[in-house]
């Protein structure tokens, strides 16, 4: 199977990936597409494999990254996933050779994720098995992995005020996402508004807009997250199981 690279010539005759029959998220998917043209110019990568599913990865040089992140010379993992039929099969390993490829005159590659596998986040032990490392870590699961080409750099670190790991907003509901994922302005901006609405909770929904409202967010992440009186609740996109206990 052939890895096409999305540019702003081919992104309108090609899918992202993720959401592609999903009609409630055609909302999302655009908006991903329209942050994806403008990102390219930041050297942003968008690489798949050209079948219908979710085998990809998108990366971008630390210095463009809108994760709350500090360093230099080193390549961000930004979404990464293999899913269903594709897994197993080699497909991601490939993906991350390219990112490497790409990265040739860096430092290394690095990747926000945990201590196990999580929705939306690359998973760990994959990265472990290809010789990443964590190199830093943030309350409550966050986890920086680096991959190092240059045995003398530094890795990057992540932002003090990214180790929050609470937000300053202790009543009801406070969210925040970006147009990162297609999912979120679905999920996020609209189904959780309607949840809390239906249960009566305040609700404050943060817009991720620009690289610096990314750097700063009290935790290292931006595609959705979900906090309940100041603790994180979630970073799935269905959060009502997670709220409902605390709710009631």
């Amino acid at each position: 199977m052939e890895i096409l690279k999305l540019t702003t010539k081919n992104i309108e005759d090609e899918h992202i990936c993720c959401a592609i029959s999903d009609k409630k998220c055609e909302s999302g998917y655009q908006k991903k597409k329209k942050w994806l043209k403008t990102e390219f110019k930041n050297g942003y990568t968008f690489k798949k494999f050209d079948v219908r599913g979710k085998v990809f990865i998108e990366y971008v040089p630390i210095e463009y990254t809108w994760l709350p992140l500090i360093g230099k010379q080193f390549m961000v993992i930004n979404c990464f996933w293999v899913s269903g039929q594709f897994k197993g099969k080699g497909y991601g390993k490939k993906l991350l050779q390219e990112c490497m490829a790409d990265a040739k005159d860096m430092d290394g590659i690095i990747a926000i994720s945990s201590d196990k596998k999580r929705p939306f986040m690359t998973d760990p032990k994959f990265l472990k098995y290809q010789g990443f490392e964590i190199i830093d870590e943030a309350p409550p699961l966050f986890k920086l992995w680096g991959f190092k080409t240059n045995e003398n750099a530094s890795y990057p670190k992540i932002l003090k005020t990214a180790k929050l790991g609470t937000c300053s907003n202790k009543k009801g509901i406070t969210a925040y996402y970006s147009n990162t994922c297609p999912f979120t302005e679905f999920y996020t901006n609209q189904l959780l508004r309607e949840y809390a609405k239906k249960k009566n909770v305040p609700i404050i929904i943060n817009h991720i807009k620009n690289r610096e409202d990314g750097h700063k967010m009290p935790i290292p992440w931006i595609i959705n997250s979900v906090f309940y009186k100041g603790e994180l609740v979630s970073l799935e996109m269905k959060v009502e199981k997670h709220l409902e206990k605390l709710i009631n």
